[in-house]
C-alpha cells in the first residue's frame, strides 16, 4: 500500500518510519538517499500525515488558472479585461 493513502496518521508514520529502517539499511544507493532526503524533510511530512492531507492543490489551481486567463487576456489595452475574467472564473 502506498504510505500516503493510509488513512491512520499514526499507522502511516508507523509504516514510513518501518521503510525508512529498511531502506537506510539497504545497500541500494538510491533507496538510502531517498530516505536521508525524507529524513531531512521529516519535520514537514509528519504533519501532513496528520493532518488528514491538507494541501495548497485548490490555490495552485486558482492560480493556474489565473496564468491562463492573464495569457488570453495578454494585448488587451487594460487590466479591465483580466479582472473581469479572473473575477468572472472565480465566481464559477
Amino acid at each position: 500500500a502506498d504510505i500516503l493513502d493510509i488513512p491512520d496518521p499514526d499507522e502511516a508514520e508507523h509504516a514510513l518510519r518501518g521503510w525508512m529502517s529498511w531502506a537506510s539499511r539497504s545497500r541500494l544507493r538510491p533507496f538510502v538517499k531517498a530516505c536521508r532526503t525524507i529524513r531531512k524533510h521529516l519535520d514537514g511530512i509528519l504533519p501532513y500525515l496528520r493532518s488528514g492531507r491538507l494541501t495548497n492543490e485548490r490555490v495552485e489551481g486558482t492560480n493556474n488558472h489565473i496564468r491562463v486567463i492573464a495569457r488570453r487576456a495578454y494585448g488587451f489595452h487594460s487590466a479591465h479585461a483580466l479582472i473581469s475574467m479572473a473575477s468572472s472564473a472565480a465566481a464559477e
